[in-house]
């Protein structure tokens, strides 16, 4: 996962919401104990189905409570959509944990294909 922080016509996270959805992103997820609801399909993923393609940081101007953070999310049956949360103190820790989850696995599954790659190749 990188972020994407280059993008000069995104500046705000209503103009990168919009351009997410022109790309197809467009489900609505909150994060819950138990992992990742899809809000328009009314579907639970598990933090193994999911994976953040992308993430984009927003500052306010003068207010640390502006402070927010878009994740652009696909499940693994094909579903796209996006996550909005505030961050630093103002994160919601649900979010930060499923985040903190998706990446371990996310590791896990990259170190798995270098030592099998390693040991066959």
């Amino acid at each position: 996962m990188e972020q994407d922080s280059s993008t000069e016509e995104m500046k705000t996270l209503a103009e990168c919401l919009n351009k997410m959805v022109l790309k197809g992103y467009t489900e609505d997820f909150k994060a819950g104990e138990r992992g990742l609801l899809s809000l328009h399909k009314e579907k639970l993923y598990d933090i193994s189905e999911i994976n953040v393609v992308n993430f984009y940081r927003f500052e306010g101007p003068s207010d640390p409570a502006d402070n927010s953070i878009l994740y652009i999310i696909e499940t693994n049956d094909g579903t796209k959509g996006t996550l909005v949360d505030g961050y630093g103190p103002y994160s919601d820790p649900l979010v930060d944990n499923l985040i903190k989850q998706v990446e371990e696995i996310n590791k896990v599954n990259k170190n798995s294909l270098t030592h099998d790659t390693a040991a066959h190749g």
